[in-house]
């Protein structure tokens, strides 16, 4: 594979949910990253430190700790269209059509994941022709800043893989759409109650669309050079 292929290969499994298998895979998948030219010195320690991290440490307190992260907080959520339609039926439309544009491309993931999380749409851009692996990049790389700026308040080593995602973006975000999903008031993962409430919306289906076409992926995400509209939250947050 080219190294492009390699290196979002490497980004989607350490962004995906901690196994045994994963923690044995993290020295040559921090091997793939390490050999990356294009990412500079300081970010290629980043990604070493997460990838022994993710190699070392307690396979319950990873998981845990990844839950807390993505699973539990919408504002950090992996999967891509709740930045972009938030609770909007478009959504469902938009995985629709992704779906059918993995299809296209004889991409079938092995994963019971929405077409949409970022592990899975990373997955797919490693087949893809690098020219269109990197504009699909650019189109959501205010989202890689506006999770790395987040992750940075946590204080999580996970900021190093948006970070190097934002950097094969090779653009600059647009600071508007940054600004505005920061706008957004960080979810508190410990707080059930309230996230029972924003989780809340209408059903998402995925049946077959006889209108549907299969436009290539940046085109279903050019959205996200826009700002969504911030969903609505309760009072409380």
């Amino acid at each position: 594979m080219m190294m492009m292929d390699r290196t979002l290969k490497a980004l989607s499994l350490i962004l995906s949910y901690p196994s045994p298998d994963l923690q044995q895979a993290m020295p040559e998948i921090g091997a793939v990253l390490a050999a990356d030219r294009r990412l500079p010195p300081d970010l290629h320690a980043a990604l070493a430190a997460l990838t022994g991290d993710l190699a070392q440490g307690d396979l319950y307190d990873l998981q845990e700790r990844y839950v807390m992260l993505f699973d539990r907080s919408r504002t950090l959520s992996l999967n891509l269209f709740e930045h972009v339609h938030g609770e909007s039926r478009d959504r469902g439309g938009a995985m629709v059509s992704l779906i059918e544009t993995y299809r296209a491309g004889g991409f079938e993931p092995a994963t019971t994941e929405l077409p949409d999380h970022l592990p899975v749409l990373l997955e797919y851009l490693a087949t893809c022709p690098a020219p269109e692996a990197q504009e699909t990049l650019a189109d959501a790389a205010h989202i890689f800043d506006a999770l790395a700026t987040r992750l940075i308040r946590r204080t999580s080593a996970y900021t190093a893989a948006f970070a190097a995602l934002a950097r094969l973006a090779d653009t600059r975000a647009d600071a508007d759409a940054v600004a505005g999903m920061l706008a957004q008031p960080d979810d508190d993962p410990t707080d059930l109650a309230a996230l029972d409430a924003v989780w809340e919306e209408t059903e998402v289906t995925f049946g077959p669309d006889p209108n549907a076409g299969c436009p290539q992926v940046r085109t279903l995400l050019a959205a996200m050079d826009r700002p969504a509209q911030a969903p609505h939250r309760p009072a409380a947050e």
